[in-house]
């Protein structure tokens, strides 16, 4: 519980924190990027877990992970924080929990279409129009993947709801009907 707790505080607090200088949305675009490196490279929570490793050197790595220069003295003065606190083995978690803070309080939507085959343009463009009707009046963070898998259709998912429209879900549910009327 308290893996959750301690991020979200600390991205509550950054929010504020960014707010006050006018910075939320730099700071989420440092955080996405952030959170990027994390997950292309596996060894910087390793490093960030690794006693051994100085705060100015974890410091360092965290600010080239995010992209930060001398210009941007929130990041710099959150990196201070973790150190002083000793919190460097969630930063990872912080920057999920401040990108989740991020777009509810700007009214963002997560998106990613997932198709068996790649879209062509006037229906990738029809599809965005669907979603976007039923985001009541909040914008989106769209991106799409293929998976040959699916067999045919997508699965479009925004935040935490999913809409599986693939001919693999509709095989799925026959084969469990077929298997329930025995």
């Amino acid at each position: 519980m308290q893996e959750g707790l301690i991020p979200r505080r600390y991205a509550k607090a950054l929010y504020k924190f960014a707010l006050d200088r006018d910075a939320t949305g730099a700071v989420y675009d440092k955080m996405l990027m952030l959170e990027q490196q994390f997950e292309l490279q596996p060894a910087l929570q390793e490093v960030m877990n690794n006693p051994y490793v100085g705060a100015d050197d974890k410091i360092k790595l965290l600010s080239t992970a995010a992209g930060v220069g001398t210009d941007n003295s929130v990041m710099a003065d959150f990196f201070k924080l973790l150190a002083a606190n000793k919190r460097f083995e969630m930063a990872r978690a912080i920057a999920i929990a401040y990108q989740h803070l991020y777009r509810q309080e700007n009214n963002i939507y997560k998106v990613h279409v997932t198709s068996a085959a790649p879209f062509r343009p006037e229906e990738e463009k029809r599809l965005k129009d669907v979603i976007n009707s039923h985001l009541k009046g909040g914008s989106m963070e769209y991106t799409t993947s293929v998976d040959p898998e699916l067999i045919g259709g997508f699965v479009v998912k925004i935040d935490n709801e999913v809409l599986d429209a693939s001919i693999s879900n509709e095989f799925k549910q026959l084969r469990i009907k077929l298997l329930s009327s025995k």
